[in-house]
């Protein structure tokens, strides 16, 4: 059982640091689409930007979306059976 709490922890913490690395990257990515929002007008995006790019960037938006709304609702379902200490 020892052995097995121990993976556990070390998986914990990996799942964390995994997290966190995340997190950085994709304010990163937020950053780069707000530098293109700033500096470009959605029709010239539309007219000049290369549409395979552009369609796989959606793509990865969409997945990220679907991906963090899920874990939204899991943490919601979470804070109703079990409300944050105040």
């Amino acid at each position: 059982m020892f052995v097995d709490e121990t993976k556990r922890q070390a998986d914990i913490g990996r799942l964390i640091s995994d997290l966190r690395s995340a997190k950085v990257e994709l304010l990163s990515a937020q950053c780069a689409a707000d530098r293109l929002r700033l500096q470009y007008s959605v029709e010239d995006i539309v007219s000049f930007g290369e549409r395979q790019t552009l369609e796989k960037a959606i793509a990865s938006a969409h997945a990220l979306q679907g991906f963090f709304a899920v874990i939204e609702d899991r943490l919601r379902g979470a804070e109703v059976r079990r409300p944050r200490k105040q």
